[in-house]
């Protein structure tokens, strides 16, 4: 049970003022300053690793292992974004020098990034570290010079109120203004409504589902300033499995995709919930071998019984369609708020008539689909909604042969993956964590590395600025040391005056 109450409008209206203030304090701190305080909050989380693991596992019910990774993965994401935004690259600094001489003349022009301003947070529910309190959304905000305001995810409200503390000791440590950082709760729907119509909000970062981003997304779009929301609203990511490869691999396949499916009882925004192949031994071999795997996977309980419920009814609908067969369940008895391994399987026709086999069913379920051909399997790709990953399993003869098909997959998923699986989201400057709608409310951002800190920032042209009035970045001397586009070229030099 929460023993934590929603903030009242008040409450939300004293925050937001606070967050306000501190911005036009903090959008003019350089660099390094942004980047040592993200430095501190990361050295204030390792402060309370072991109080914070236990309260997690207790209320997401996930175990030590995986919280520990993910608790370091929450470090790291600090510590190395720190690193990005003092190197200043991400501001993609443009000059060009004037040429008083053209007729008419070219005047002196220069670009940056400046923050947009205070930046509310949606704790996840499903990553209680790594996308919640001092989670990526929160990291990103920070380099870009914005001020947070998080609204604790309800599942793990201690987890998070714990993290909170930390970054206020940091916060307090750091020297800057209250305002930079604050922590509500608020179980209800009201609560984030006042979030993000209040005119002090500026952007929006949320990981969860479809339905709770598209909304958030919509209320800030009718608001009199609309402003962006980053909303990751999970993935099907659908498996392309392709013929020679099956026929080399089927069951090595099916192992790891066995994993794959059921890794943290399914409740990843990368679980492979669809996988495609063209009917045949091969496919027949493998959907046999996964259904053996699955059947030895034991249930286990998922984050809240919310998702439990949810998994539940997804699962049992999914399953009561016209044209789907159960494939395999874990033979194992499960308990309540269990989730219970599923692997089904339909044909092609019946994928396409059928929108519900399209949807996410959030746990350790996914749905083999069996084509009679490759044409048939390119009218799935057709069909196949905006995704954050894509995976095609197949032989280099393979992909030479299906490259359109290839080709065509590229275009409804943000990360195209080859022989692997979707889960695992490795936290570097080549990482696209993000895809069409509806995987994602804005495809050309990036939820997971440092590239992510852009999303909370804008571009500013100074034309003819004199150079004391210039942000350190695009001043002549360059005194950042930065990497810098200067008339078409990329240099670390000063400019010429």
């Amino acid at each position: 049970m929460n023993k934590y109450t929603d903030a009242t409008e008040e409450e939300i209206n004293t925050a937001m003022q606070a967050a306000w203030d501190a911005f036009n304090v903090y959008r003019k701190y350089s660099l390094k300053r942004r980047a040592d305080f993200m430095r501190s909050i990361a050295a204030e989380m390792e402060i309370i690793r072991n109080k914070v693991i236990p309260v997690a596992m207790e209320e997401t019910h996930l175990p030590e292992p995986r919280l520990q990774s993910e608790f370091t993965r929450t470090i790291f994401q600090l510590n190395s974004y720190a690193d990005y935004c003092e190197q200043g690259v991400w501001l993609d600094a443009r000059i060009d020098t004037a040429i008083p001489a053209r007729n008419p003349p070219k005047p002196d022009l220069r670009k940056t990034l400046v923050p947009l301003g205070p930046v509310v947070v949606f704790g996840a529910s499903n990553f209680p570290f790594a996308y919640s309190t001092a989670g990526g959304d929160t990291a990103c905000a920070f380099a870009a010079g914005c001020p947070v305001i998080v609204k604790a995810h309800p599942a793990h409200a201690e987890t998070s109120e714990l993290v909170a503390a930390a970054i206020n000791k940091a916060t307090k440590k750091s020297n800057l203004p209250t305002g930079i950082f604050t922590h509500i709760h608020g179980a209800g729907f009201e609560t984030g409504k006042t979030l993000v119509m209040h005119p002090y909000t500026k952007a929006v970062g949320f990981t969860g589902s479809y339905t709770g981003g598209k909304a958030l997304f919509d209320m800030a779009n009718q608001r009199k300033e609309p402003i962006p929301v980053f909303a990751e609203m999970g993935s099907i990511n659908p498996v392309y499995l392709l013929p020679e490869k099956l026929q080399q691999s089927a069951a090595d396949i099916a192992r790891q995709y066995a994993a794959s499916v059921t890794l943290s009882v399914g409740q990843f925004c990368t679980n492979p919930g669809l996988i495609i192949g063209i009917d045949g031994d091969g496919l027949q071999q493998f959907i046999t071998a996964l259904g053996n795997e699955i059947k030895n996977i034991m249930p286990s309980p998922m984050l809240h019984p919310g998702i439990a419920k949810a998994f539940a009814v997804n699962r049992t609908k999914a399953l009561t369609q016209s044209g789907v067969n159960t494939i395999a369940v874990a033979s194992a008895t499960a308990k309540e708020n269990d989730g219970i391994p599923t692997i089904a399987s339909a044909t092609a026709a019946a994928f396409l008539n059928n929108h519900v086999l399209h949807q996410e069913v959030f746990g350790p379920y996914s749905i083999v689909i069996r084509c009679k051909d490759a044409d048939e399997m390119q009218l799935i790709v057709q069909h196949i909604e905006g995704q954050l990953t894509s995976t095609v399993i197949g032989t280099g003869n393979d992909i030479e042969l299906y490259k359109t098909l290839v080709d065509n997959i590229e275009l409804t998923c943000g990360r195209l993956i080859f022989n692997g699986v979707p889960t695992g989201v490795e936290v570097c400057l080549s990482m696209q964590h993000g895809g069409p709608f509806p995987a994602t409310t804005d495809a050309r951002f990036t939820s997971v590395g440092a590239d992510g800190i852009k999303r909370f920032a804008r571009p500013v042209s100074y034309q003819n600025c004199p150079d004391i009035f210039l942000p350190e970045e695009l001043k002549n001397e360059n005194p950042l040391d930065i990497w810098r586009t200067v008339n078409n070229e990329l240099t670390r030099d000063g400019v010429e005056v």
